[in-house]
Order: C-alpha cells, then sequence, then structure tokens
C-alpha cells in the first residue's frame, strides 16, 4: 500500500469523523425547534432530520464543489494531505469543544478555519483569499442578518393573519405544519453540510493523484458522507437543542414553524442560487432571535444569545489555532 493512499485514506477517516459529529452537532439545530415545541418526539425528529440529510446530500453538488475546489489550494502530495488532515482534526475538536458546553456554534465556520490555518502555515500550499470573503465571510454577516430579519417579518405576517383564529386550533395546525417545516430544514441541512464533507473527500483524492478533478464527487463519496451524516443526526445532540429550543426564547409551535421555514429558505437560496457554504447554525439561530423579538425583546435571553454569538465570532480562528497545532504534531507523518 503506497504513501498517498495511506494518507488519503486517514484523510476520509477524519473527513468522516468530522461528519458524524456535524451530524449530532449542527443537526440538532435543525430539529430543536421541533423537539422543543412537541411538535414532534426527539427520536421521530431525528429520524426525520437523518432522511432529509440523506436526500439533501445529492442536492449539494455545488456547494461541495465550492469547497472542493475553492477555497484553498495544499501543498501537492503527501504533505498536502497532512494539511487537509490537521485542518479537519481541528474543525472536529472545536465541535467536540461548543457541543459540550452546549453552544450552537458553526460546523461549517470550524472546518473553514481549520483548514486555512493548517495550510497558512505549511509551505507551498495558498488560500484563495477572494472566494473566502465572497463565499464564507460575508455570508457569514448576511445569512443571520437576513435570518433574524425575515424571522421577525415572518412571524409578524403569521401572528396578523391568524389573529382571529382559535387558538387551539392554530396551535394544533402549526404543531402538524413543524413536521414539514423542519424536515425542510433538514434537507437544507444535508444541501451544506454534507456537501462540505464531499468537498474534503474531493479534495483529498485530488491532492493524492487518485483523480484528476476537483469537481467530480464518485458515487461513494455522496453515499458515505450521506450515511454518515445522516447516522450522527440520529445520534442526537440534546444539549445543544436544550440551548436552542429553551434558552433563547420560549417556543411555540407557530414560532417553530416561523423560524424553520426563514431559515430553511436561506439555506436553500445559497446552496442552489449563490452555490455558497453558509452555517445551519448561524441561520436557524438568528431566526429563531427574530421570531422571539415580536413578542418583546426582553423575550429573547440575550445573554444566551450573547454567548452563542461569542462561539460564532470565536470559530474560525479557534478551529485555525487548532489545526496549526495539530499539523505540527502530524508533519512527520506526511513528511
Amino acid at each position: 500500500m503506497s504513501t498517498e493512499l495511506i494518507a488519503v485514506l486517514a484523510v476520509v477517516l477524519v473527513a468522516m469523523a468530522f461528519d458524524y459529529t456535524n451530524g449530532f452537532h449542527d443537526a440538532a439545530n435543525a430539529i430543536a425547534t421541533s423537539v422543543s415545541t412537541r411538535a414532534l418526539t426527539p427520536r421521530a425528529a431525528l429520524a426525520l432530520a437523518a432522511v432529509g440529510n440523506l436526500i439533501g446530500a445529492y442536492l449539494g453538488q455545488d456547494v461541495a464543489k465550492t469547497v472542493g475546489e475553492g477555497l484553498i489550494t495544499p501543498p501537492g502530495g503527501v504533505s498536502g494531505l497532512g494539511v487537509i488532515f490537521a485542518g479537519v482534526v481541528g474543525a472536529i475538536a472545536w465541535n467536540l469543544t461548543t457541543w459540550y458546553f452546549g453552544l450552537p456554534s458553526s460546523s461549517s465556520h470550524a472546518l473553514f478555519g481549520g483548514l486555512v490555518g493548517a495550510v497558512l502555515f505549511a509551505s507551498g500550499g495558498s488560500v484563495h483569499w477572494d472566494v473566502i470573503v465572497s463565499k464564507v465571510l460575508i455570508p457569514m454577516v448576511l445569512s443571520p442578518m437576513v435570518g433574524l430579519i425575515l424571522g421577525y417579518v415572518v412571524m409578524l405576517a403569521i401572528m396578523w393573519i391568524f389573529r382571529r383564529g382559535n387558538p387551539s386550533k392554530l396551535h394544533r395546525g402549526f404543531r402538524t405544519a413543524q413536521s414539514i417545516s423542519a424536515f425542510m430544514m433538514a434537507l437544507g441541512h444535508g444541501m451544506q453540510d454534507a456537501a462540505k464533507t464531499m468537498g474534503i473527500v474531493v479534495l483529498a483524492l485530488y491532492t493524492g493523484g487518485f483523480q484528476e478533478s476537483r469537481t467530480h464527487i464518485p458515487v461513494w463519496v455522496f453515499l458515505t458522507s450521506a450515511a454518515v451524516l445522516a447516522a450522527g443526526t440520529y445520534a442526537g445532540g440534546w444539549r445543544i437543542i436544550r440551548t436552542l429550543g429553551r434558552k433563547v426564547i420560549d417556543l411555540g409551535p407557530a414560532e417553530g414553524f416561523a423560524a424553520e421555514t426563514v431559515a430553511s429558505s436561506v439555506l436553500y437560496f445559497n446552496s442552489l442560487v449563490l452555490h455558497a457554504p453558509i452555517s445551519t447554525t448561524h441561520t436557524i439561530t438568528s431566526a429563531i432571535m427574530g421570531v422571539g423579538a415580536t413578542k418583546r425583546l426582553k423575550a429573547v435571553r440575550w445573554a444566551v444569545a450573547q454567548s452563542i454569538v461569542g462561539a460564532w465570532i470565536m470559530t474560525f480562528p479557534a478551529a485555525a489555532a487548532i489545526s496549526v497545532v495539530i499539523y505540527i504534531a502530524v508533519r512527520p507523518l506526511f513528511g
């Protein structure tokens, strides 16, 4: 077995480990509102999210291509595979840290930060800063703003349209509607997050010399990435579900439906139109805040929101710093 093959297999293994942590970390964001409003039981919500992730993976090819060819150019050969390995491990470490503390940070930005940190410390690689700015940093700022504003506007519209409705009937109706909006959210999560893992695997195959294209996604990469993400999703992320579902605002079925509908719409637009890899976490969390602000500003527990935003800000540089340490440690193995 060649050194290149061993290195590629190592990268694929950690990429799937990242995919799994992404499943129980970020998928928790997709189903938190449905679970907290009791529209779905936890296991039913996780199963629905797993199916949505499986289907969404097949719709996220353009996002995968952005990740695979647009963000960095690692050094060639085994050294480049060491860069990718360190970047992904750095993202996993940050995912586990924020999961432990119940903070819904972004797996996407952890991955991007890890890759950038590792490649900056290596010789012979480069960061495509124009793509980082246009496809990562600008959407990172705009998507939460859009989610916040649309969440507020959509919830106001729902309150006005149904202002004369029977409260008990509306409660039951929106609980049923949340089954649909939760699936929409899970589908958008699959389009974004399974695609990112696929992009990493393709980048590893290209860097190791096992395929000539940086955009072609083999069928086995589709199937494996989607299946591992679905498995991680079904494992659950109860700490994060509690934070989003109860600690930011007290959600009802109507609020949950509005937040999920807004967030999934933002995910679809970025996946299918802009081909930009945005954060599921940022999008749903900001939508929840916007929805909650329609009650009154004090309905949003801004101290919790502040800690979430702090985790957002820290994610990119923290994952980058961790990946540098990992790269220093593994560089002799990928020399």
